[in-house]
Parts: C-alpha cells; structure tokens; sequence
C-alpha cells in the first residue's frame, strides 16, 4: 500500500495576499449585492483572515457594515442587519 503526498499548502506572501483581497472584493461585493450572502470554504486561520479582509473591503466598497461568521470550514459573508446561516452547526463570528 503506497502512502499518499501530504498536501502543503505554501503561505501567500504580502504581495499575493494583496492582490487576492483586491481580486475578490469586487466579485465577493457582487455576490452579496445580488444574494445577500457569500460562502467560501476556509479552513485555514490564513484563509479566514484573507476573506475577513475581503469583508471589510467590500464593506468600504459598497459603504455598508459587512460581517463575516466562520465555523472552522466555511466562512459567510453578509451584511450586517441579515442573519448568517452557515449550516446547522453553531456559528461564531469571526473577528473583523
């Protein structure tokens, strides 16, 4: 029995991160503009700060208040007078 390759993800470095947060603020802005909500996977404490900064972005973009929820393997995005719904599980907010 072969063992499978461990996957590494390798970190974005300051350069990659900004142009992520630049890159998917408009279509995550969009998204919210037309449902309301955004759910991506992020389960990694990189992931969720990088989609916590796409938040407060598109907060600023759209001029107004964006929260962001996170359960350890989605993270929501929404605005602040909706309610989040991520699944079943209890959700906690995530700090902005």
């Amino acid at each position: 029995m072969t063992q499978q390759p461990t996957v590494r993800r390798t970190p974005l470095n300051a350069e990659e991160r900004a142009r992520s947060e630049a890159n998917f603020a408009p279509l995550v802005a969009e998204h919210l503009a037309t449902s309301g909500r955004f759910r991506v996977s992020a389960d990694t404490p990189e992931l969720v700060e990088l989609f916590q900064a796409v938040a407060r972005r598109v907060g600023e973009m759209l001029q107004r208040p964006v929260v962001s929820y996170s359960n350890g393997r989605y993270l929501m995005i929404t605005f602040a007078d909706e309610t989040p719904s991520l699944t079943s599980e209890t959700s906690y907010p995530a700090r902005l």
